[in-house]
């Protein structure tokens, strides 16, 4: 009983056949249709190695939603070098809210201004991949699929020993702030809070010895991430004017990175320099110093590296095989149609009329070869 349920079972699936059999007495092979498969087949087999290359690359998918986190608070990450002494130069942030935030967070350490050879070095590829960053905007997405956790992306440390002395400061660390708008500030004196706001002690500090020139080695908000490169990074500003101020007008931006490398909450932001030279006489007032007002977006910025679904790609394959052997069957069957329809036109060919046909073997059996003894002698 099983055998025959299955010899019916059989048999009813060969009726469902759809797919024509012929004989191989029924197939005529050519030269022409022969190339045209190699073409077609080399075609597909192209195809499909670069199919399988888009398969697996990725790309970047950017979402956008409200941020409805208010209460968190927002994370700096600095390291800045002035050219001033440690003594004389302070740090702080004061918030919308008058809101002082201590630099507790941050280090004052001396240092050398000028770089060595190999920093030197660093610091100009790191402003031209800024460059690039600029030019070509996709580049980002290429650092947030590169991301690799404890890559060095800081100045890297001085090979030589100093011989210079340490008229300069580098001021790094972090410092967790209020998610609304503030103002981070390095100008002279270090900062005091009092209940009517907040001072900066600067009598003893001498005139002639204010020089604000800078550079921002590291400056970025949320989560620090080795190997992205944030705006300022690698900025360096020279001045020789005592009385100058440097302004940054920052725009943060909420960002939740999602990779298949990493995972990590950070925030991008987008900057607008300005400086000018403090000149009271002039009109133009202010106080020396380098300032940095940052403001946070209500937007939320979601990237998340997408990848080819396994059926998407089996089903773009299937079309490229199909697609290419319709085709090409396609205009094998037009160039063999029109060549005919040539053939048939001048009579060439198949297409001759069959007494020409009879002539030309008539002449060709009546010919005789010419033999060496036929060949006139000088």
């Amino acid at each position: 009983m099983r055998r025959l349920y299955r010899k019916k079972a059989l048999s009813l699936v060969k009726e469902l056949d759809a797919f024509p059999k012929l004989s191989d007495s029924y197939v005529e092979t050519s030269a022409s249709g022969g190339t045209v498969s190699l073409i077609a087949f080399s075609a597909m087999a192209i195809l499909a190695v670069l199919e399988f290359f888009v398969y697996r690359d990725t790309w970047m998918k950017y979402e956008y939603e409200v941020d409805k986190d208010f209460s968190s608070k927002l994370k700096i990450n600095v390291d800045v070098t002035v050219a001033m002494k440690c003594q004389h130069v302070g740090a702080d942030i004061l918030d919308l809210a008058e809101t002082m935030i201590t630099s507790n967070g941050l280090q004052y350490e001396p240092v050398i201004f000028d770089l060595s050879p190999q920093q030197r070095l660093w610091h100009r590829t790191l402003l031209l991949i800024q460059d690039k960053l600029r030019e070509e905007h996709a580049l980002q997405e290429v650092l947030y699929k590169s991301v690799l956790k404890g890559a060095p992306t800081a100045l890297p440390p001085r090979e030589d020993a100093p011989e210079e002395p340490l008229s300069s400061c580098r001021i790094h660390g972090h410092m967790y702030v209020n998610k609304v708008a503030g103002n981070l500030h390095i100008t002279v004196g270090k900062p005091i809070h009092h209940p009517q706001g907040h001072a900066h002690i600067a009598a003893f500090v001498s005139h002639d010895s204010y020089n604000f020139s800078h550079r921002i080695d590291h400056l970025s908000f949320g989560e620090e991430i080795p190997g992205i490169i944030n705006p300022l990074d690698g900025t360096e500003k020279i001045t020789f004017n005592n009385n100058q101020m440097f302004q940054y007008f920052i725009t943060v931006v909420p960002t939740k990175l999602n990779t298949h490398k990493i995972t990590a909450d950070t925030h991008q932001f987008s900057v607008t320099e300005r400086e000018r030279a403090i000149n009271h006489a002039a009109g133009s007032h202010g106080v020396s110093g380098i300032f940095i007002k940052y403001d946070t977006s209500s937007l939320m910025v979601t990237v998340s590296e997408q990848h080819m679904p396994l059926w998407q790609f089996l089903v773009r394959l299937c079309g490229i095989v199909g697609g290419i052997f319709s085709t090409t069957g396609m205009v094998h069957g037009f160039i063999g149609f029109c060549f005919e329809l040539v053939c048939c036109r001048f009579k060439l060919g198949v297409y001759r009329p069959r007494e020409v046909e009879q002539l030309q073997d008539h002449i060709k059996d009546h010919e005789t070869p010419l033999l060496a003894d036929d060949v006139p002698q000088e």
